[in-house]
């Protein structure tokens, strides 16, 4: 038969039955703490606190750097990657080149200083060449008396025709005054390079004196600086000059 312990004894006994669990929360925290202090004094938490700060400091207002990724850990900054520039903007004068302006020197404009014996300026190397030919014996012949050959405009390209001939209708007014000084592309003599404009002035004086002897003759009378090749030149003199290229019989066809 069991007897009931009285209340005191009770109460005892279960004091008594905390004291293990008490004692052992007690361990178990005691046992934590010291891991803690452990863990934090160790240099590989010595590294993590250093970079952590690091990490911050970086971020700070003050700071020109970025910010590290602890140890162990990929930053989830992206490195700077090079935008791509997409399809380029061509500058206004991109295909110049390709183009070839009516007005440049591969359609027959002449640069200052030029003169007959230039090997690089299309204006002159686009001669006939007879008529080159001509004109540099004379040159070289001409230079012992002081006269310099320059080039004003020699080959011409059908485009650079027609805009000079568009800019003397501008200039004068009309198409038949305009073609008093510039031929249309069809029937100039610069387009064939047939035809050479010289000077200065004493170059031009010197081969109206002394050009039929090369087959170099002045063609119209208000053009001083306007030379053809008249291969008969020398045999027979050049021929009676026109007053102004619309009485030319070439350039009414």
């Amino acid at each position: 038969m069991n007897q009931t312990p009285p209340s005191s004894t009770r109460t005892m006994l279960r004091r008594n039955h905390r004291l293990p669990v008490i004692g052992a929360t007690i361990v178990i925290a005691a046992l934590i703490a010291a891991l803690g202090y452990q863990w934090q004094n160790s240099p590989g938490s010595s590294h993590l606190s250093h970079s952590s700060h690091s990490s911050r400091s970086a971020g700070s207002p003050h700071s020109s750097g970025s910010s590290a990724a602890p140890p162990g850990k990929t930053s989830s900054v992206a490195p700077p990657s090079k935008v791509p520039s997409g399809p380029s903007v061509p500058s206004p004068n991109a295909h110049r080149g390709e183009r070839r302006d009516a007005s440049g020197e591969a359609a027959g404009a002449v640069p200052d200083g030029v003169t007959v014996l230039d090997d690089e300026i299309p204006a002159v190397v686009k001669l006939d060449p007879d008529l080159l030919k001509a004109l540099r014996r004379a040159a070289t012949d001409a230079a012992e008396s002081g006269a310099d050959f320059r080039v004003n405009s020699g080959w011409r390209s059908e485009g650079y025709q027609d805009q000079l001939f568009r800019e003397a209708v501008s200039k004068y007014g009309s198409e038949d005054q305009a073609a008093r000084w510039v031929a249309t592309a069809a029937t100039s003599p610069h387009v064939s390079g047939d035809a050479v404009d010289l000077g200065p002035a004493d170059a031009t004086a010197w081969l109206s004196e002394h050009g039929v002897e090369y087959g170099l003759c002045q063609i119209y009378e208000n053009e001083p600086w306007h030379y053809e090749l008249r291969t008969d030149a020398p045999d027979h003199g050049c021929p009676r000059m026109y007053a102004d290229p619309t009485r030319d019989p070439r350039m009414r066809q």
